[in-house]
């Protein structure tokens, strides 16, 4: 995986600079309150060099009192800019993490119909939560631990070199040396963190993919062999998560020794300098406090710099998303489609997946508005394909197709989705109520019109026997509902919207007889003044279009009305229709 560790950083960034008064407000609290939080030393020294002078001790006690009043002011103020960025704070957060979900959604939902064809959904909301996770952790860090961490050292070495040269060099030479061999060990494991991210994407995919097919696993007798490569998968996870807490421990290890000995170095200086009378009580005191604070802070710098990695390694993912450019794209001011009559033209189409499967070669098909056309031929054929096409699931290689004279190709794919009612084979609902799952067609229609198109689609019937009618949640992915019920709530989807075209993949195939005789009343009624394109393998539901196109290979070999085809002779529709009688044709 390519380290996208820069454009992490970039997002975040881009993310942070938009509340700049907030955060600099917050950065100049932390800032003063860390400073204030080394400057309390001093005093204590000027307190303990009080202690240990030849004064009366009526004076001396005088002196402490008005240091340690001193001491208590400057730690009120510095409890008041602490304040200050906690004040600020929770805003900071709360609106950066809301946007930096709602970037990877919107631009998440912006990838083509492919992407998400060739990507786990589990994964991908994985990956959307590890961003704005490691987000979250990596800003908390930066603003509770690195900038106090650099505050403080930077006035600890100040003071030190100010005090004592030979002080202050040990120490700027020891966190040399620490941070040098910390951040080394951060970047060598954050290629383990990357791997492991991997590995745990993986992971879920596979999961996720097991509970959407749970009903094959179990009739197909998979239990054994799913568990088996689940197993197989977190056992990967487990030995790169076991070998980079391994890494962790020795990194720690390496820490407490470098801990040790800068303690002995600096207290073996202090005593030397005491020796010669050039240090005091006071910076006894002082040189214990910074070494403290220095331990403190520093020991965890190792793992602040590894999660920190950590952090932008769980991120990866999701960074390499919003890098990854749209493959449908709006070109620059396009065209809002605005449809007249409905024409449809495909010029000329060329079109291959994967850049292997050739589909279309010099494709041409024209539909007049208004125009009822069926699609059948054999499977793989290409009839799905020219639907996907005109949806701009898929971008032609060659060729063009038009909308009323219109290139959709340089028309806003809102507009042009806007334009079609689509009802699929297999239609997918929203874990959302009836109401909203039919309107999602018209999201400003009345209840009385949604009930209405829900009674031309004949759903209006099985949706009052339930308990809670309209309101009742369908499950994901509308598991809740038959295959018939669900194609019924799209079929009134489509009524309410009332596109000028409309696309018909399959609408009936889910339904009985009886269902299906009064549904096709109800299409009957939706196809008037509309383009209406169907793909049928069911010849009996297509008998009354104005043409049927059948097409193989990417090629149209038979074009007309039922009555044309069926009196064709050794025509390929004509065999289909002598072959079903009436009945269907295998997929």
């Amino acid at each position: 995986m390519k380290n996208n560790t820069k454009q992490t950083l970039k997002i975040y960034w881009s993310h942070i600079i938009k509340y700049k008064l907030s955060g600099l407000i917050i950065l100049f609290s932390i800032v003063v309150g860390s400073s204030i939080n080394i400057i309390i030393p001093l005093y204590f020294k000027k307190f303990f060099d009080i202690l240990g002078s030849e004064q009366a001790r009526e004076i001396i006690a005088d002196k402490l009192v008005d240091t340690l009043i001193l001491i208590l002011l400057i730690h009120f103020i510095n409890w008041i800019f602490w304040r200050i960025a906690d004040i600020f704070l929770p805003h900071f957060y709360a609106q950066l993490v809301v946007n930096i979900q709602n970037t990877c959604f919107e631009y998440l939902h912006k990838h083509s119909f492919s992407y998400f064809n060739n990507n786990f959904v589990g994964a991908l909301v994985k990956r959307v939560g590890y961003f704005t996770n490691s987000f979250r952790d990596i800003l908390d860090r930066v603003l509770w631990e690195f900038i106090p961490l650099i505050v403080k050292m930077s006035i600890i070495i100040t003071v030190l070199f100010w005090n004592n040269f030979i002080l202050g060099l040990i120490v700027v030479v020891w966190l040399f040396i620490f941070v040098v061999i910390n951040w080394s060990m951060a970047l060598y494991k954050m290629k383990i963190d990357i791997k492991r991210s991997e590995a745990q994407t993986k992971s879920t995919g596979f999961l996720s993919d097991t509970i959407t097919n749970n009903s094959n696993v179990k009739l197909f007798c998979g239990y054994k062999k799913e568990v088996k490569g689940f197993f197989e998968l977190n056992e990967k996870v487990r030995k790169i998560t076991e070998h980079s807490y391994n890494l962790d421990n020795i990194f720690d290890a390496i820490q407490a020794l470098l801990v040790v000995a800068l303690e002995g170095m600096v207290f073996y200086v202090g005593i030397k300098l005491w020796e010669k009378d050039m240090f005091t009580i006071g910076d006894f005191v002082l040189l214990q406090s910074y070494v403290i604070i220095i331990f403190l802070h520093i020991w965890n710098f190792g793992k602040m710099i590894r999660r920190t990695y950590q952090n932008l390694a769980d991120a990866e993912e999701m960074t390499e998303i919003l890098n990854a450019e749209h493959e449908i794209q709006d070109i620059r001011n396009a065209n809002t489609l605005e449809i007249k009559r409905g024409k449809i033209e495909l010029q000329n189409v060329d079109f291959y997946y994967h850049k292997t499967r050739k589909v279309f070669d010099k494709f041409n098909l024209t539909i007049k508005g208004c125009q009822r056309v069926a699609l059948i031929g054999p499977s793989g054929a290409g009839k799905t394909t020219v639907i996907k096409l005109l949806l701009r699931n898929f971008d032609v290689f060659g060729g063009k197709i038009l909308i009323d004279g219109q290139d959709i190709s340089k028309m806003t794919q809102e507009s042009l989705w806007k334009n079609i009612s689509l009802v699929p084979q297999d239609p997918i609902l929203f874990h959302r109520s009836l109401m909203e799952n039919i309107r999602y067609g018209k999201f400003d229609a009345t209840d009385e019109e949604v009930i209405e198109a829900s009674k031309l689609a004949h759903c209006h019937e099985f949706i009052s026997d339930l308990p809670e009618k309209y309101d009742t949640f369908v499950g994901e992915r509308g598991v809740k509902l038959s295959g018939g019920e669900r194609q019924r709530v799209a079929i009134a989807r489509a009524i309410l919207r009332n596109a000028p075209i409309l696309i018909l993949d399959e609408a009936t195939s889910s339904l009985d007889s009886h269902s299906e005789s009064l549904i096709q009343d109800a299409l009957d009624k939706l196809m008037v003044n509309k383009t209406v394109i169907v793909i049928a393998h069911r010849l009996s539901t297509i008998v009354k279009m104005d043409r049927i196109v059948f097409i193989d290979e990417g090629r149209i070999i038979e074009d007309g009305t039922h009555q044309q085809l069926v009196e064709k002779e050794n025509g390929h529709y004509k065999k289909l229709w002598e072959l079903q009688a009436g009945g269907f044709i295998a997929d």
